[in-house]
C-alpha cells in the first residue's frame, strides 16, 4: 500500500470500496471455477487475537510448509474472485520491509490478513458463502487446507467452527508490558504514515484494520486510561481484550493458546508443530524464532500492569 501508484490506488479504490462490484467478482469467480468438494472436516487454521501478538511470524512460519492456501498480496485487490485474480500479471517488487518497520518481509506472493473483505458483510453471507469462499482460494492455489491471519475472527470463532468443525483458531499472548509498547509504537508510526499518505487510511479502513493509526477503534471502552498515546491505555486495553478470551474461550477445544514468549523454545514449538499436524517442516525452524523484549524507560501505572499481567499468568497455565 506504501508504494502503489495512482492507477493502482484508482483500482483499490473502485474493488475494494464498492461492495456491489466485489459480490459480482465473486458470483462469477463461483460460476467459472467452483467444484463440488467437501472441504468441511479438513483442519484450516484460522490466526486470531490483537497485532503485534506474533501474530505474521506464525503465519508465515505455517505457510512456509507449503501445505496451505492463504490469501496473498498477490490477489489484491480482487480477494473474493482469488482464481480470477490470478489471470492478472503483477510485478513482483521484490522483497521489502513492511511499514510497520518491524523487519519483517515481504513479497507479492506473502501471505496477509484480506480475508476480513470477506467477512465485512452480513451473517447470513458468512453462513451461505464461507465454505465456497474457502474452497475457491484452495483451488486457486491447489491445496487442502485453510490458512488465514485475520485479527478479528475472534469475534467469529462460533459461526466458522459451526460450519468448518475441525478447524483450529491460533490464539497467541504476548507478556502485556512489550505487546503494550509494541501497539502503542504502531500506532504512532501509521498515524505519520496516514498523514502522508491518505490512500494508507483508505486502504487500511477496507480491511476493517483500525488497531492504530488516525482510525483507530478500541477493542473495549476505556476505563481509566483514555489517551492512546500513553502505555497505559494499550496495557488497559490488552488486559480487557484478553480476560474476555479468557473467559469466553479457556474451555473451547478448537482454540489453542500461544504463549509467545515460548516460541523460541524447541520443545514448546515441537508441542505447537505437533498439535497443528505439520508435515513439512523446513529443517532451519529451530531458528524461525526469535523472542527479544525490549527495554522500556516509559512509566506505566503499576497496579494496571498487575493485572493484566494475572491474565498472562493464566494462560500460562492452560
Amino acid at each position: 500500500m506504501d508504494n502503489y501508484n495512482s492507477i493502482q490506488k484508482l483500482l483499490h479504490d473502485l474493488v475494494l470500496g464498492q461492495k456491489f462490484m466485489n459480490k459480482s467478482l465473486f458470483e462469477i469467480e463461483k460460476i467459472l471455477y467452483l467444484k463440488n468438494t467437501n472441504i468441511t472436516n479438513n483442519r484450516h487454521i484460522f490466526i486470531s487475537g490483537l497485532p503485534r501478538s506474533g501474530t505474521t511470524s506464525i503465519l508465515n512460519f505455517i505457510y512456509e510448509t507449503n501445505e496451505f492456501a492463504s490469501l496473498k498480496y498477490t490477489n489484491m485487490p480482487f480477494v473474493l474472485s482469488p482464481n480470477i485474480s490470478n489471470l492478472f500479471s503483477k510485478k513482483n517488487i521484490g522483497r521489502k520491509e513492511r511499514p510497520h518497520r518491524d523487519g519483517i518481509m515481504y513479497d507479492i506472493n506473502s501471505p496477509e490478513s484480506f480475508d476480513e473483505i470477506f467477512f465485512n458483510n452480513n451473517n447470513n453471507f458468512i453462513k451461505s458463502e464461507l465454505n465456497n469462499f474457502i474452497n475457491l482460494v484452495l483451488i486457486s492455489q491447489n491445496k487442502k487446507r485453510y490458512l488465514s491471519k485475520n485479527n478479528l475472527n475472534y469475534k467469529r470463532i462460533n459461526i466458522i467452527t459451526s460450519l468448518l468443525p475441525q478447524s483450529i483458531f491460533l490464539i497467541p499472548i504476548r507478556e502485556p508490558v512489550n505487546h503494550a509498547y509494541s501497539l502503542l509504537q504502531q500506532h504512532i508510526n501509521f498515524i505519520n504514515l496516514q498523514k502522508k499518505d491518505r490512500f494508507i487510511k483508505r486502504y487500511m479502513n477496507y480491511l476493517n484494520h483500525n488497531e492504530f493509526g488516525l482510525n483507530h477503534k478500541s477493542w473495549n471502552m476505556p476505563k481509566k486510561f483514555l489517551e492512546t498515546n500513553s502505555l497505559d491505555y494499550w496495557i488497559e486495553q490488552w488486559s480487557m481484550f484478553y480476560t474476555n478470551i479468557y473467559e469466553k474461550y479457556k474451555f473451547n477445544n478448537s482454540c489453542f493458546f500461544i504463549i509467545y514468549e515460548k516460541l523460541s523454545n524447541i520443545e514448546y514449538l515441537k508441542e505447537v508443530i505437533e498439535f497443528l499436524d505439520l508435515k513439512n517442516i523446513n529443517k532451519s525452524y529451530e531458528n524461525f524464532f526469535k523472542i527479544s523484549n525490549k527495554s522500556i524507560d516509559l512509566t506505566y501505572n503499576k497496579s494496571n500492569y498487575d493485572k493484566a499481567y494475572k491474565i498472562y499468568e493464566e494462560f500460562n497455565k492452560i
